[in-house]
């Protein structure tokens, strides 16, 4: 399999696991019974948990323009070495934001971020 589509699979395991820590985080402080309700009137997660809830909601969307840009390379046959690097870029970045996130970091988060933003920036410009 292509480097692109690996590190797209790779990158929704990615997403499952940010989503399980932010289960974990959220049950912490609420409480399974909460979170297994219909979640009306829960108390407001913080800390480290809001965090993770966070960085989980960003890596949804930045996931949907990944896969987007990652199978319009392939499926149009412009999938290159370049498009592997955006997808090398984009996926370490990524991994290195959940826990940097997590730990609070605020301008080293901006800057790993900004990375995986540059990785979506070469696919791009490999499919226009």
């Amino acid at each position: 399999m292509p480097t692109d589509l690996t590190l797209l699979v790779w990158s929704v395991a990615l997403t499952l696991g940010q989503s399980v820590i932010a289960a974990v985080g959220a049950q912490t402080q609420v409480g399974l019974p909460a979170l297994a309700g219909n979640r009306e009137n829960l108390p407001a997660i913080t800390g480290w948990a809001d965090r993770a809830a966070r960085a989980h909601r960003n890596m949804l969307e930045s996931l949907v323009l990944f896969a987007a840009l990652v199978l319009v390379a392939g499926v149009s046959g412009r999938a290159d070495a370049m498009t592997a690097l955006g997808s090398e870029l984009f996926f370490w970045a990524r991994l290195v934001y959940v826990p940097v996130y997590l730990a609070g970091i605020p301008w080293v988060r901006t800057a790993v971020w900004g990375v995986s933003i540059v990785g979506l920036i070469l696919i791009f410009s490999q499919v226009v």
